[in-house]
C-alpha cells in the first residue's frame, strides 16, 4: 500500500531522533567532563546508540539536507569515539535531532492540549508500579530492574527532557530495558501520560509562581507561542532565556496547565505567519495560492480569538476583519504587490494592538460578566423574536396546540447547543470554517424562511384576511407538514444563535473567572425571559390586525438582518467573493456590512419584501372591490 513507506519512514526518524536524545541526556553518566570513562557499559551503549543513529539517517530518503545529516552524524560518532566532554556531545546531538525533524518531519506536538486528569490515571495504571507514584522509581519491582527505570523526579535529567522525549519513548518502548511500547494507546492518551510525566520534578508550590511570571511576560509568551513549541521545549533550553529558577517556575506552571500556551498569541502568530506567506504567494505570481493562504490566516489564526477580541475591543476586532477582506479582494483584483505588501504590513501592526488587547492583564471578572450578558442578549434577541412571534401567532388564532412543535425546536436547540459546547471542549475543535459556515448557511436558510413568512403575515393583516385565515384553519387538524415546519424554523432560528454563543463563551472559559462568566449568562438569560414575558403579555392585548402587521414588520426586519449576516459569514468561509464598500457603515445589529455582497443580498430582500407586501393590498383591494 502507498502509504506504508510513508509511515516507515517516519518511524526511522522518530527512533532515530529518540537515540539522539538519549545521548544528550544519558551520555554525562558515561563519561566526565575530562573525558574519563564513568561506565563501561553506558559508553559502550552509547557508541552503539550513535551508530545506529547513524545507519538509520543514512537509510532515510534523499534530500537536500541529508548530506548535512550524514556529516553530522559522523560528528556525533567521532565526539563519543574520542571521549568528548558532556556538553559537547549534547549539544551536537540535539543540534542533529532538531536537523532531522526540519528535514523529515514528524508530529511533534498534541492536536490539543493534553489531559492530565487521564495522564493520572493511565499512570497509575501502567507505569506506577515501576516508576512509582511519585515518579522517584522507589517501588520494589523498580529494585529488581536492571538498567533501573527511570525517576522522572530526578530534576537534573528533567532539566533535559521535553514532553516529545517522553512521547517518543512512550510510543515506541526503549531497547533493552523493561520500557515496552505503548502505541496501542491513542495519541492523546500518550501526549496525556507524556505531559503527566513530565511535571513531577517540578513543585507544585511553584506553580502559582510560574503563572504570575508567565502572565506578566509578553516577550516569555512570544517564545513559547503553541503546544509545539513547549512539547519540544527542555527546562535547559529555557534557561538560557530567562534564567534557570523562573524557567523552572514557568516549566511548573506550563506542564500541569498546558492549555496556557493555546491563546492568542499562538493563533495570531500563525495568523502573521499566513500573510507573510500569502504576500511571497503573491509576489511570486500565485494569485491563487495567495488568497488562499489569506483566506488561512483568517480562518485558522484570526478567527479563533474573534470572539474573546469581541468582548474586549469589539471596534478593533471590526477593522481587523474588514482589513483581511479588503487583501483577500485586492488579490482578487490583482492589486500591485507593493499595495497587497502594504495591506499586510497594516494588518501585521493591527495583530499587535490584538495581542496588546487580549493579554491576560486586561481580563477581569468584571469584563467576563459583562462579556457573557452581553454575547447572550445580543445572539439571543433574534431568536427570541422569531419564537415569540410564532407563539404569538399560534395563540392568536387560537391554535395552542400547535405551539408543542414550536417549543421542541428551541429546546431541541439549547439540547443540542449542550452537546455542541461538550464536543467543542472535549472531542473536537470546531474550525473558523465550519463555524462561519454554520452560521452562514442557518442565517440564509432562516432568512429566506422569514421571507416568505413575512409576507404572508402582512398578508392576513389586510381587512378580513384574518378572520377567512381563522374561520379555515379553526376546524382544521395539525398536520404533520406544519408541524415540522414550525419545528424546524424554531430549532434553525435559535441553534444557529446557540451555537455561535457557545464558541464565544468557550473562549471567555479559556480565560478563567468561570463564576463571573456563569453570572453573565444568567444575567443575560433573565433579561431575555423578562423580554419574553413583555412580548407575549404584549401581543396577547394587541388587536389582531395589528398584531399581523407589527410581526409582519418585526419578521421583514429580521430577515434583512439575517440576510446579511449569513452572506458576510460565506465570505468570511471564503465561499463568497469579497467586493468591499468603504462608504457603507458597518453595523452589526443589522446584519450590515460594507461589501457589495452583503449590501445586495439586503437590498434584495428588502425589494421581496416590498413587491410581496404590495401584492397583498392589491389583492386585498379587489377582494374588498368584489
Amino acid at each position: 500500500m502507498a502509504w506504508t513507506p510513508a509511515l516507515a519512514q517516519q518511524a526511522d526518524v522518530q527512533t532515530c531522533w529518540r537515540l539522539l536524545d538519549y545521548l544528550a541526556v544519558d551520555y554525562s553518566g558515561a563519561v566526565s567532563d575530562r573525558g574519563q570513562i564513568v561506565s563501561a557499559p553506558e559508553y559502550a551503549e552509547m557508541k552503539e546508540f550513535s551508530a545506529t543513529a547513524a545507519k538509520t539517517i543514512a537509510a532515510l530518503p534523499d534530500k537536500p539536507q541529508k548530506a548535512a545529516l550524514n556529516s553530522d552524524a559522523d560528528r556525533l560518532q567521532a565526539a563519543i569515539d574520542r571521549k568528548a566532554p558532556p556538553a559537547e556531545v549534547a549539544g551536537i546531538a540535539r543540534s542533529l535531532g532538531q536537523a532531522l525533524l526540519a528535514a523529515y518531519p514528524v508530529p511533534l506536538a498534541p492536536a490539543r492540549a493534553p489531559d492530565l486528569k487521564r495522564g493520572g490515571e493511565l499512570f497509575r495504571e501502567n507505569c506506577s508500579s515501576c516508576h512509582g507514584l511519585t515518579g522517584a522509581a522507589d517501588t520494589p519491582q523498580a529494585k529488581q530492574l536492571d538498567p533501573p527505570p527511570v525517576a522522572f523526579s530526578d530534576k537534573a535529567r528533567a532539566d533535559q527532557r521535553s514532553p516529545f522525549a517522553l512521547y517518543q519513548v512512550i510510543s515506541q518502548g526503549l531497547e533493552g530495558t523493561a520500557m515496552a511500547s505503548f502505541d496501542s494507546l491513542s495519541p492523546d492518551d500518550r501526549w496525556a501520560l507524556a505531559y503527566y510525566a513530565s511535571r513531577f520534578a517540578y513543585p507544585d508550590k511553584l506553580i502559582e509562581q510560574g503563572k504570575a511570571v508567565w502572565e506578566s511576560d509578553a516577550n516569555l509568551r512570544q517564545r513559547v507561542p503553541d503546544l509545539k513549541t513547549l512539547s519540544g521545549l527542555t527546562e535547559a533550553a529555557l534557561a538560557r532565556d530567562i534564567g534557570a529558577e523562573r524557567a523552572t517556575a514557568v516549566l511548573a506552571y506550563l506542564r500541569s496547565q498546558p492549555q496556557a500556551v493555546i491563546s492568542s498569541n499562538s493563533t495570531l502568530a500563525l495568523a502573521k505567519q499566513r500573510l507573510q506567506e500569502s504576500l511571497i504567494a503573491y509576489q511570486a505570481g500565485d494569485r491563487a495560492r495567495a488568497k488562499s493562504l489569506a483566506l488561512s490566516a483568517y480562518l485558522d489564526g484570526f478567527e479563533p480569538v474573534e470572539a474573546a477580541l469581541s468582548v474586549r475591543n469589539g471596534a478593533l476586532m471590526a477593522d481587523v476583519e474588514r482589513g483581511m477582506g479588503e487583501l483577500r479582494a485586492a488579490i482578487d483584483r490583482g492589486e500591485s504587490a507593493d499595495a497587497v505588501a502594504e495591506r499586510v504590513s497594516a494588518l501585521d501592526a493591527k495583530f499587535g494592538e490584538v495581542e496588546t488587547a487580549l493579554s491576560p492583564d486586561r481580563g477581569s471578572a468584571a469584563s467576563t460578566f459583562v462579556g457573557a450578558a452581553t454575547i447572550l442578549l445580543r445572539e439571543g434577541l433574534e431568536a427570541l423574536l422569531i419564537v415569540i412571534a410564532m407563539l404569538a401567532f399560534l395563540r392568536k388564532g387560537d391554535r395552542a396546540e400547535m405551539t408543542r412543535p414550536v417549543h421542541y425546536g428551541w429546546v431541541g436547540a439549547l439540547a443540542a447547543g449542550v452537546l455542541t459546547w461538550w464536543a467543542a471542549t472535549e472531542l473536537i475543535t470546531v474550525s473558523g470554517a465550519t463555524r462561519e459556515l454554520t452560521e452562514g448557511l442557518g442565517s440564509v436558510l432562516a432568512a429566506v424562511v422569514l421571507l416568505f413568512v413575512g409576507i404572508w403575515m402582512h398578508g392576513k393583516a389586510q381587512a378580513n384576511e384574518w378572520q377567512r385565515y381563522i374561520r379555515e384553519k379553526l376546524s382544521g387538524a395539525v398536520t404533520s407538514g406544519s408541524a415540522w415546519f414550525l419545528f424546524l424554523l424554531s430549532f434553525i432560528a435559535v441553534y444557529r444563535e446557540i451555537f455561535e454563543t457557545i464558541l464565544f463563551y468557550v473562549a471567555l472559559a479559556a480565560e478563567g473567572n468561570i463564576g463571573a462568566l456563569v453570572g453573565g449568562a444568567l444575567f443575560g438569560a433573565a433579561v431575555l425571559a423578562a423580554i419574553a414575558v413583555a412580548m407575549l403579555r404584549f401581543s396577547q392585548r394587541l388587536p389582531i390586525a395589528k398584531f399581523f402587521a407589527f410581526s409582519s414588520a418585526l419578521v421583514a426586519v429580521l430577515a434583512v438582518v439575517l440576510a446579511g449576516k449569513g452572506i458576510a459569514a460565506l465570505q468570511e468561509a471564503g465561499l463568497i467573493g469579497v467586493s468591499p464598500l468603504n462608504e457603507v457603515p458597518r453595523i452589526t445589529m443589522l446584519g450590515l456590512f460594507p461589501t457589495v455582497q452583503v449590501v445586495a443580498a439586503q437590498l434584495i430582500t428588502l425589494l421581496i419584501l416590498l413587491a410581496g407586501f404590495a401584492w397583498n393590498r392589491r389583492r386585498a383591494a379587489t377582494t374588498a372591490a368584489a
